[in-house]
């Protein structure tokens, strides 16, 4: 008998996070659960979730065949946590990593070649350009946005922040508000990756933060000098 086709997703990198299971078939991928995780808990919730769901539907690590990662943009403690997790499982298991973009992800589930997320602090993480080699994904605030060429479609948007950014900066953006993102939808995404066989190298896999942590943005100049010198 065949080995099932199971992929597991993970994604902690916004306010809340998830889990899902899903059966892979051909390019499409059969959604068999997800768990919810509430946001500032996944270093304690993210491993007991993944354990849950495999248990709730008889399944066990042996018995996956790849893990999707959602790398980023987001939370640096999110994003961590998420690869930390995913790195853990596939070295323990000998299983495949593929690593995908949320913003890729939410521009998917949009069907646009756009998409915008909150990042705070008066701005965007944005992807622009069609789905695949071709886009790219900045972080943009009020005068990056200036210096853009509006999209010619709409843009996906799953949050006020960004969505009230855009609006200010490009007045007759199309905007599409979604829900956001969630591990299911990583898997319907990445079916096609999976197929093809597009995986992470493991000892390389790092974050796609677009941003610099709060340390090297805060951090003490001298200190860093002492550092580099």
């Amino acid at each position: 008998m065949q080995k099932p086709l199971l992929l597991l997703g993970i994604d902690t990198c916004g306010p809340s996070g998830s889990v899902a299971l899903g059966l892979l078939a051909g390019q499409r991928v059969e959604i068999l659960g997800q768990i919810e995780l509430a946001g500032r808990t996944y270093s304690t919730t993210l491993l007991a979730g993944i354990s849950a769901l495999l248990a709730r539907h008889g399944f066990d690590l042996k018995d996956l065949v790849a893990i999707v990662a959602v790398q980023g943009p987001g939370s640096f403690t999110g994003v961590r946590v998420c690869l930390s997790a995913a790195k853990g499982l596939a070295e323990a298991a000998d299983l495949p990593i593929v690593a995908i973009s949320r913003l890729a992800v939410l521009a998917s589930k949009g069907g646009t070649d756009a998409a915008a997320l909150d990042a705070h602090r008066h701005e965007v993480f944005l992807r622009l350009g069609r789905q695949g080699s071709e886009a790219q994904e900045m972080l943009a605030g009020a005068a990056e946005l200036a210096e853009i060429a509006r999209p010619a479609g709409t843009i996906a948007v799953c949050e006020d922040g960004a969505a009230t950014l855009l609006a200010e900066a490009w007045t007759d953006a199309e905007l599409v508000r979604l829900e956001a993102p969630t591990a299911a939808d990583a898997l319907q995404f990445a079916a096609t990756r999976v197929e093809a066989g597009e995986f992470a190298d493991r000892a390389l896999l790092d974050g796609h933060y677009l941003r610099r942590s709060d340390a090297e943005i805060f951090g003490d100049p001298a200190a860093k000098e002492s550092r580099s010198a």
